[in-house]
């Protein structure tokens, strides 16, 4: 029997019978394999180029050349608790990759940034990131690029609805 995959999720077998297709015909699966493989890869990278585990260049990446921020903020932009990345960030001040010092303006407030030597990761990253992403699209024309960004942000916004009404259902 042969099936192909259709925009529901279900196939149309040659006899005319609909079925339900194996969950990893339909898109999300797809979206979550490409995902997958993309952060797997990204892993290796980054630990081959500045030794830094997924966490820390997570970290290193979004603080970024920006001003110095608090660890709230940096957990927000991470989407991770304080919690799950205080062992990071103590792993990377031994490294001397970021450094701490209290908020001016709050000295309750501990504000965090890179050093010279995390700057100098967090170019790694950059050029690592782009080098991928130069890989990834290359096979693509410029129109095929904006209507997949076009489509990619509006799956995204899709799925954030989704999302919004997950949490609203409980």
């Amino acid at each position: 029997m042969n099936q192909t995959p259709s925009s529901d999720g279900w196939t149309a077998p040659e006899t005319g019978k609909s079925e339900p297709a194996p969950i990893t015909a339909m898109l999300s699966s797809r979206l979550m394999v490409l995902a997958n493989l993309l952060k797997r890869g990204a892993i290796l990278r980054y630990k081959r180029l500045t030794g830094l585990s997924s966490v820390e260049f997570g970290l290193v990446a979004s603080l970024g050349r920006r001003p110095p921020m608090s660890v709230a903020r940096l957990a927000e932009a991470v989407g991770q608790d304080k919690g799950q990345i205080s062992r990071a960030l103590a792993n990377l001040v031994s490294r001397k990759l970021i450094a701490k010092s209290a908020n001016p303006k709050d000295s309750r407030e501990v504000l965090i940034s890179l050093t010279p030597a995390g700057l100098a990761a967090h170019d790694a990253i950059v050029e690592g990131a782009q080098e991928r992403n130069r890989r990834l699209l290359e096979h693509l024309s410029p129109a095929e690029f904006d209507m997949l960004l076009q489509k990619v942000d509006q799956l995204t916004a899709i799925a954030a609805e989704m999302l919004e009404s997950e949490k609203n259902s409980r």
